[in-house]
Parts: structure tokens; C-alpha cells; sequence
């Protein structure tokens, strides 16, 4: 069972993956993408490969950031239904 401090603290984390997809896109030319390790290397505080355990907070992140019309995920350069993808995705800002 899932306490209320993990699920607290996981929602804390998927926030500040969010503002680290947006910051990172932001540095970047319009309809430039990035992926969600990219995010989840920023956010990890360690120089090992703790970041890993971050990928899937950092695909619901974005997830999260489609359904808020922030940013829409894609593969092989073509926006994607986020239930759908499967396998490497990247993530842009909404056009």
C-alpha cells in the first residue's frame, strides 16, 4: 500500500519533472524536441544512473503536460495519442 508522504512526494517529483520538460523546451528552437531522459537526468541529484528510476515519472509528466495542452509527445516526428506510444518517444511544445 501506498502511503500519503510517497504519493505526496511522487506527485512533488512529477511537478518539478513538468517545469524541467517546459524549462528544457524552452532553451530550444521552436518545434525542437527533447526526451524524457533528458528530464529525468536534470531532475536526478547524482552523478550515477539513479536518473533511470526517473523515466517513468518523467513520461507521466509529460503526459500530464499533453493533457494540459502544454506540449504534445511524439514519435518519428508525429504527435502521438500518449495511451498509444509505445517505445521511445520525444516531446515538443504544442504548435
Amino acid at each position: 500500500m501506498v502511503t500519503r508522504n510517497e504519493r505526496q512526494s511522487s506527485r512533488k517529483t512529477e511537478r518539478r519533472l513538468e517545469e524541467t520538460i517546459l524549462e528544457l523546451l524552452d532553451r530550444r528552437a521552436p518545434g525542437a524536441t527533447i526526451c524524457p531522459s533528458d528530464a529525468a537526468r536534470a531532475v536526478h541529484e547524482g552523478d550515477d544512473d539513479g536518473w533511470r528510476a526517473l523515466m517513468e515519472p518523467a513520461r507521466r509528466a509529460a503526459r500530464n503536460l499533453v493533457e494540459a495542452g502544454e506540449v504534445e509527445i511524439t514519435q518519428g516526428g508525429e504527435p502521438v495519442d500518449p495511451a498509444q506510444a509505445r517505445g521511445p518517444i520525444r516531446i515538443r511544445r504544442t504548435r
